[in-house]
């Protein structure tokens, strides 16, 4: 419930509107010299015709004043004023989402153009552009582990982060998959939250020994869902590059003893370690396309989150559409009033009725000559 601050607080959003003032100097110019050449004409033509059969008021400078009014209040709702400031609390809900990604060295291989890890570099960033309110982080693993990004809402950090993996990331070849779990559960996430928390791991399943599935059951105990995504031919294999590019024949290929490695994709572990989370999931995309948002707005996005951030903040409550009506009004008012107004008079033969009719006939003929010399004027 907000709570009010000051109710004297004046703020505006936009103090450089005020600006927009100085062009009511030139305005102000206009009005004065096409005033000044109105009544020169009129003292050049004055007495040319006729009797004057009534009276009118000038009311130019009412409409004048009615439009420097109106523009001076537009320019005031441009700034957008606004008084009766209120403390809030404002929360941010979401779930924590840790991507691990797998930058051994089989992840260069080109079943997926341009390769494996580049293809799911681009699709991370994809999913990036829909993060709503989710805390991010990254996780590249090999032989060994490393946090490249902790958890974060600073999406620009992490954009930097993920461009920047390559095999070369982490120190150590090989494919520990089990480690980089563990790495997720000591240096990501704390015991705090027990749950609202996913791993997002991006690999072709290749493990040397590092158990696994007991680390992905730890993660489970702990509330974590694993969504792991597997990348790679599924059936046969593909070469691995030694430079990250396939040009120059057989001997760009990792050999061990002689004989051309292939990488293939380990989809039965992907599944095994995906069922030992609550609520695990095993997507399968092999050779095919790489839709990691629609995977997130599907499972993450759709998911229940937790408050994962306060933040105390002061709103002014803006006033400008008072300004707005009040602009509206008076130029409307300075577009239908006329030039001129003209004034009732008494006509003659009335005028000498009462002459007669109270005596005071010579005052009475005299401010009658008198209204008619002015109407002339």
């Amino acid at each position: 419930m907000p709570v009010p601050v000051d109710a004297a607080t004046l703020r505006f959003v936009h103090p450089e509107a005020f600006l927009l003032l100085w062009l009511l100097l030139p305005l102000l110019a206009v009005w004065f010299l096409a005033g000044r050449a109105r009544r020169l004409s009129a003292r050049r033509f004055r007495g040319a015709a006729g009797a004057v059969t009534g009276a009118a008021r000038n009311l130019r400078p009412l409409l004048a004043c009615l439009t420097l009014v109106g523009y001076a209040a537009l320019v005031v709702a441009v700034a957008r004023p606004g008084w009766e400031s209120q403390a809030t609390t404002l929360e941010r809900r979401g779930r924590d989402v840790v991507f691990v990604v797998d930058v051994s060295r089989s992840m260069l291989a080109e079943d997926l153009a341009p390769n494996r890890l580049e293809r799911a570099k681009l699709a991370i960033l994809d999913t990036l552009e829909q993060l709503s309110g989710d805390r991010v982080a990254l996780v590249a693993f090999a032989g060994s582990a490393v946090v490249k990004s902790p958890l974060t809402f600073d999406y620009g950090f992490f954009r930097l982060a993920v461009q920047r993996l390559s095999v070369t990331s982490v120190a150590r070849g090989g494919s520990l998959l089990g480690d980089a779990l563990r790495t997720v559960r000591d240096q990501v996430f704390d015991d705090r939250a027990i749950e609202h928390r996913d791993v997002l791991l991006i690999t072709d399943g290749g493990d040397h020994d590092s158990f696994p599935a007991a680390a992905a059951e730890e993660l489970g105990q702990r509330g974590v869902r694993l969504l792991a995504v597997g990348l790679g031919d599924d059936s046969a294999g593909q070469p691995i590059p030694r430079d990250g590019s396939s040009a120059g024949g057989e001997a760009a290929f990792v050999e061990h003893d002689g004989q051309m490695v292939l990488s293939k994709l380990d989809a039965d572990l992907l599944r095994t370690i995906a069922g030992a989370t609550p609520g695990g999931r095993y997507i399968h995309v092999a050779t095919g396309n790489v839709d990691l948002g629609r995977l997130y707005q599907e499972l993450i996005a759709s998911a229940s989150g937790r408050l994962l951030e306060t933040e105390s903040v002061e709103l002014v409550r803006e006033r400008f559409r008072t300004f707005i009506a009040i602009s509206l009004l008076l130029l409307a008012l300075a577009l239908v009033l006329p030039e001129r107004m003209a004034l009732p008079r008494l006509p003659r033969s009335r005028l000498l009725r009462m002459e007669s009719r109270n005596g005071s006939g010579r005052s009475t003929r005299a401010q009658a000559s008198n209204g008619v010399a002015e109407g002339a004027s």
